[in-house]
């Protein structure tokens, strides 16, 4: 079993830049895929990036060069490094482990 918990969202101006975290815990955090979703509002959810075990990543066309997806197994933490956001970009992002275990959330809004 693995508890995910996120936090680092918030309200930003286009433009501007979120780092968030998603801490786990639980055993076995080194050998899970790890990615963050999101889901925007009245949209299904997507996938944004994942990272896996070897450190391969993969990012969702939209976001590529802008997002960076990074992981901590020391820390048993994974990031995600926001940069020129947009208002496209407001969601509510969620990070899971091998899509088996979910975390709650953390809200990203992108507005002037």
């Amino acid at each position: 079993q693995v508890h995910l918990v996120e936090s680092g969202g918030g309200l930003v101006q286009p433009g501007g830049s979120l780092r968030l975290s998603c801490v786990a815990s639980g055993t076995g955090f080194d050998v899970y895929t790890m990615a963050w979703y999101r889901q925007p509002p009245g949209k299904q959810r997507e996938l944004v990036a994942a990272v896996s075990s070897d450190r391969t990543t993969w990012y969702e066309d939209s976001v590529k060069g802008r997002f960076t997806i990074s992981r901590d197994d020391v820390e048993s933490t994974i990031y995600l490094q926001m940069d020129s956001l947009e208002p496209e970009d407001t969601a509510l992002y969620v990070c899971c482990a091998d899509q088996l275990f979910w975390g709650q959330g953390t809200q990203v809004t992108v507005s002037s």
